[in-house]
């Protein structure tokens, strides 16, 4: 499995918030309100993923007081932050393009409490992106230092 590109997941958001604003500009009167449940859901996640990096990371560099790791329990992990990198690159371009649609209201009530969900929900996203390039760095295994590969065994 290949590294995640963040230059592939800013591109991955950037053509999914010009579809959403495109679609919630045309229909946006007919949407149901903008869940505010996502912020603290998502950046919950992003915590999880976080300590998960954290955790991981300490495990394969053998720290004190830690338990080896599995390398099934990794491969597993990395799985997990390169669909969450990208599932949150799909969401923040959504809750973006919906931001970037109700910026145009904010003289009226409701098209400005969506427009701070919408952009909370975006922010959470985009912490949660940067969670799951951790979790996903933090599963790589070190380099061995070059005095220990030339020495003979």
């Amino acid at each position: 499995m290949k590294p995640t590109r963040p230059a592939v997941l800013v591109g991955v958001l950037v053509v999914v918030a010009l579809v959403s604003w495109l679609i919630v500009r045309q229909f946006y009167a007919s949407l149901p309100l903008v869940p505010w449940t996502a912020i603290p859901t998502v950046l919950l996640l992003a915590v999880g993923e976080l300590y998960s990096g954290w955790m991981t990371r300490a495990r394969i560099a053998r720290k004190p007081d830690t338990k080896p790791v599995e390398p099934l329990a990794v491969a597993r992990l990395a799985a997990l932050a390169k669909a969450s990198a990208y599932a949150g690159a799909v969401f923040a371009g959504i809750f973006a393009g919906f931001s970037l649609t109700t910026v145009q209201l904010l003289t009226r009530e409701t098209p400005r409490a969506e427009f701070f969900v919408a952009t909370g929900s975006f922010l959470s996203f985009v912490v949660l992106i940067v969670a799951a390039l951790y979790l996903e760095n933090s599963c790589r295994v070190p380099k061995e230092p070059e005095d220990e590969l030339k020495r003979p065994l």
